[in-house]
């Protein structure tokens, strides 16, 4: 598990304090569903497996943190993490995506995870087979003698099938031995480290070279088209067919500097083992994934509903095998749900948790209530988290040479125009400070690449801007 996880609950939400205002109980019980995470990991023996998360359903307005809150948690613990949205889900029989595409998206997380931490690990290793394809491509003559590759059996059978598609054999940009060349060997050696250092700090990193790209072939439509993408089918047959399929070669004229990217990364796909990752990724995703499903009071309704409502609680039924614990079956094997912890969130104003279903219910047995925000919530949102809005627009027209300071009364002032805005209009939490800070720079943002300079933004400057749109409700309504 990664090193994050080992943290206490008390430094887990120390850590969320940096990001997210307020939530006290909301952070408490994602810190201790996780910390239990940990201590599960240390058990032996027939304990270890009967221990199942414990789900959370949050429950708030929108814009007070539930998202932040568990994407935060995600990345601190390094764990595979999706947000579905339950209302995108629909009841087995009706047209829509089925629950278990949340699960088949966790792995595809996964997948994503383990993959860039293996690239990452054979970097230095790929980039030096990267400077040493480049050396070939400007001075070919230095190189060792290429290997021929066996003909691909499967390949000329295919195209006796299906004609030009699969039955056109790569044209290498180079021959597949050096030509003739009075080079000896010495001399090769030494053109060869030279061009090597030459490569590496950047002396032709502006030259034109041509090279072959190898493009994975596209089916005939519909040559597939009844199989289950999930179980392979459709669109990853030529990946579940692996090197059998011949290889399109595109040949492209590009910079040395991004031929040097090109075969870094084909390189890295070489080094890199994919059985392990697809192994290594569904373990994580089984034994560490995080899935949020938001919005779920929206398909919280009982027996007797009518008209579009019909499978909200088809909807709620198809979910629950999947929160109970069952395997679900993607394209890069079985993936089991028993040890995934779900987080599940909503605002609940027009129902009640009460209104789920109540096998649901029981799977999420931590329940914490989100205060909605305050004035001073979201001055403190303005200015001491670490990625506070104030500070992302400074940094953002610093770069065209525009100095902005935000004073305290205009910080208050702000803070107090966002509240205004939405008690007048939607609730939207701390998504409203986005748009009453867009509109009140909209002015200096444009004019910033012309004209540089100091902008205090204080209690003044802000009435001036936003006092007439905030007191309309009609403006307040069409424009923040």
């Amino acid at each position: 598990m990664p090193a994050s996880v080992e943290l206490t609950p008390r430094q887990i939400v120390a850590e969320l304090d940096r990001y997210i205002v307020g939530q006290a109980k909301a952070k408490r019980a994602v810190a201790v569903a996780m910390r239990n995470r940990y201590r599960r990991e240390r058990l032996a023996g027939e304990m270890r497996g009967e221990i199942i998360p414990k789900n959370i359903l949050m429950i708030g307005p929108t814009g007070v943190g539930k998202t932040e809150i568990a994407r935060r948690l995600a990345t601190l613990a390094g764990a595979p993490f999706v947000k579905v949205e339950a209302t995108k889900y629909t009841e087995v029989g009706y047209v829509g995506r089925d629950v278990e595409s949340m699960v088949r998206d966790l792995a595809e997380a996964a997948i994503r995870m383990v993959l860039d931490e293996r690239r990452s690990e054979v970097r230095e290793s790929a980039d030096a087979a990267a400077v040493e394809r480049i050396v070939d491509l400007l001075y070919p003559d230095t190189r060792a003698p290429g290997i021929a590759q066996p003909a691909n059996a499967f390949a000329a059978t295919l195209g006796s099938i299906f004609g030009n598609t699969f039955n056109q054999p790569p044209q290498p940009s180079q021959p597949q031995t050096p030509a003739p060349s009075s080079t000896n060997g010495e001399d090769a050696r030494t053109i060869r480290e030279q061009a090597r250092a030459d490569v590496l700090r950047g002396f032709y990193d502006v030259r034109l070279v041509d090279i072959e790209v190898e493009e994975t072939p596209q089916l005939p439509i519909g040559m597939f088209g009844g199989m289950d993408p999930a179980l392979g089918g459709g669109a990853d047959m030529g990946e579940m067919l692996g090197g059998l399929l011949p290889k399109k070669r595109v040949r492209k004229r590009v910079t040395v500097s991004e031929a040097r990217r090109i075969f870094e990364q084909e390189e890295a796909a070489k080094l890199v083992d994919m059985d392990a990752v697809k192994r290594e990724a569904l373990r994580r995703a089984g034994e560490n994934g995080i899935i949020f499903i938001d919005e779920i009071d929206k398909v919280a309704g009982r027996e007797g509903s009518r008209g579009p409502d019909v499978s909200r609680e088809g909807v709620q039924r198809d979910i629950l095998p999947i929160v109970e614990g069952s395997t679900v079956a993607t394209k890069h094997g079985p993936l089991k749900t028993d040890h995934v912890l779900f987080i599940a969130a909503g605002a609940f104003h027009m129902s009640k948790p009460s209104d789920l279903i109540p096998e649901l219910q029981g799977r999420f047995p931590i329940r914490v209530e989100l205060d909605s925000l305050s004035v001073e919530d979201f001055k403190t949102i303005l200015t001491q988290p670490k990625n506070a809005l104030t500070e992302q627009y400074k940094a953002l027209l610093a770069i065209e040479g525009v100095a902005v300071t935000f004073a305290p009364d205009g910080i208050e002032q702000l803070a107090r125009y966002a509240m205004q805005v939405n008690e007048q209009t939607e609730n939207i939490g701390a998504r409203r400070l986005h748009t009453v800070l867009e509109r009140l720079l909209e002015d200096v943002s444009y004019a910033a690449p012309e004209e540089h300079g100091a902008v205090l933004v204080d209690a003044e400057y802000v009435r001036s801007r936003l006092s007439e749109i905030v007191e309309s409700a009609n403006l307040s309504t069409y424009i923040l």
